[in-house]
């Protein structure tokens, strides 16, 4: 499949983009905050500026579809320019048309339908736009919200794995969801 060149999404309140450098003092705030990191890897409380920047640059240079590669997308409120989160897409190395694709929404907007919309626009550009053939995600079970939002849109649990992911010195499990291009249709 190969590089493909990013074009913005607009939904009714949010913009999907490429990251700038600006986005990096924003994107370490929610990053590092112990709300958003909680089912995340334990390096997310100890992200740095200079990693922010780094990643900031690299993202807006980056472009999805490279195979084994994480493009990630910057969540915009249309009505202010504020980064409010943002939206991944792993292309599988052996398989570049199925995409794992992962989502962050800041606290202070989270359970105000942002991350339905952002994650909505994310599954029509990569089943309309890119044809992909499968969409998976992978969530930690006791991060409810996340649960919720992948089965309102359609996702299938597909798998309960374990205590197969060490988090903090402890195992923990994770669903695994799924989704098909003619589902989404």
């Amino acid at each position: 499949m190969g590089k493909i060149k990013f074009q913005n999404i607009d939904t009714d309140r949010l913009i999907l983009r490429k990251f700038k450098i600006t986005d990096a003092e924003s994107f370490l705030y929610y990053r590092t905050n112990p709300k958003v990191a909680l089912y995340q890897s334990s390096d997310w409380l100890n992200y740095t500026m200079d990693k922010a920047l780094e990643f900031a640059t690299r993202q807006g240079n980056n472009e999805p579809g490279i195979p084994g590669d994480w493009f990630q997308i910057a969540v915009e409120l249309k009505s202010n320019g504020k980064l409010i989160g943002d939206c991944a897409i792993h292309t599988l190395q052996d398989d570049p048309r199925q995409v794992e694709i992962g989502y962050t929404i800041s606290p202070e907007y989270q359970n105000m339908g942002y991350a339905m919309e952002a994650v909505k626009a994310l599954l029509d550009y990569l089943f309309k736009d890119l044809n992909m053939h499968r969409v998976i995600a992978v969530a930690d079970v006791r991060n409810s919200s996340s649960v919720k939002l992948m089965e309102k849109l359609g996702m299938r649990r597909e798998a309960h794995f374990l205590k197969n992911e060490l988090d903090n010195g402890e195992y923990i499990d994770e669903y695994s969801y799924a989704l098909l291009n003619e589902e989404w249709k």
